[in-house]
This record gives C-alpha cells, structure tokens and sequence, in this order.
C-alpha cells in the first residue's frame, strides 16, 4: 500500500515544521556560543586568570545597571567608572535591593560597549554567572572581577578603544521549587 501525494506532503509538511522548530531552540544557544567566543554584539570573554602582561596604555570603564520591565529589585553600580591599565585586574560592585514583601530570583545580563571592545573585556568572576535571590528586604552587593585584554592594542578596531561600559539588566527569573518553598518557609517563621 503507497502513500497517496496529500500523505507524502503532509509528511513533508510535518518534517519542516518539526526541523524549523528544533533549529529555533538551537539558535540561542549557538549565538550566544558563538557571541562569547568571538566578542561579537559587544559580550564579554570569561578568563580564569589576569593576563602576566601589563601595558602603560589606560582605559576608561563606566558602568551601567537597568532592570527590565516588571524586575522589581532596586539596582545599581557603587561606582560609575574607574581607570585601569590594560591587562590589570579591576574589581567593581553592584548593588541590588529587595523592596518587595516575596521572594526574587534574578538573572542579570551583559554586554560593552563598544562592540569592538567586547572581546577583550574578560570577567574573572561576575554575579552575572549565577542566578541571584533576594529575599524580602534584603540589599547585596555583589561583585565583578575583570581586565581588558592586552591583545585589544592589536586589533584595528580595538587599538582606538580609550573608554569600555559595561552594561548590566537584571531580569526576573522563576523560583525553583525549593527556593519557594525555602521562601514560603522563611515568610511563616516571620509571622
């Protein structure tokens, strides 16, 4: 028994949709691989060590902290910029704050600017590797461990960079079931 041309097309049909749907979950996780190998939309490198190498030539990194719509937390640099040789190691902090009376998971996000920087900029610890929980009330500061690579004054580009920001945005993420229950825990031994 043959398939009749409506059932071979349906098929068809059915396998496209179904490849097109598997490339679209495969697709943020390729360009965000592929964001952070090549530094490319401005995202930062992550290194487990400073370079050896430390250069006379400074740059100027600011920094930045949004949150997006409906993050209720509270969120922003302690300092708004610093000067730092290339290839010394800087360490900054952000604050975030908790006004709300629940329980709040956050995720941040980053990227620099410019984009021509973004390679370079390498964080040695961040924050922003983890998921972050506040419970009510409560205010962190949280730090950042980075150098701007040496092999920036290499790079066509990146030679003409004198000032990197280095942006932040804390979004809101869901509670696994143990930190609400941990959440709910904490609420009734309050009460």
């Amino acid at each position: 028994m043959s398939l009749s041309s409506h059932q071979k097309t349906a098929g068809g049909l059915v396998l496209v949709v179904a490849v097109m749907g598997a490339a679209s979950f495969a697709a943020v996780p390729f360009y965000n691989w592929f964001c952070r190998v090549t530094g490319f939309a401005g995202t930062t490198a992550v290194a487990t060590e400073a370079p050896a190498e430390v250069l006379d030539r400074t740059v100027k990194v600011r920094f930045d902290a949004s949150r997006e719509a409906g993050m209720p937390w509270e969120f922003r640099p302690l300092q708004r910029e610093m000067e730092l040789k290339i290839g010394e190691t800087g360490l900054a902090f952000y604050e975030a704050y908790n006004p709300t009376n629940r329980t709040v998971a956050g995720t941040a996000s980053y990227n620099v600017t410019p984009d021509a920087a973004g390679g370079y900029f390498a964080k040695i610890a961040c924050f922003c590797f983890t998921e972050q929980v506040l419970a009510p009330g409560e205010r962190v500061e949280m730090p950042v461990t980075f150098y701007v690579d040496p092999a920036i004054i290499d790079d066509p580009d990146g030679r003409y960079v004198r000032q990197i920001t280095l942006s932040y945005t804390f979004h809101e993420t869901a509670l696994t079931e143990e930190q609400a229950a941990l959440a709910a825990e904490s609420a009734t031994d309050v009460n």
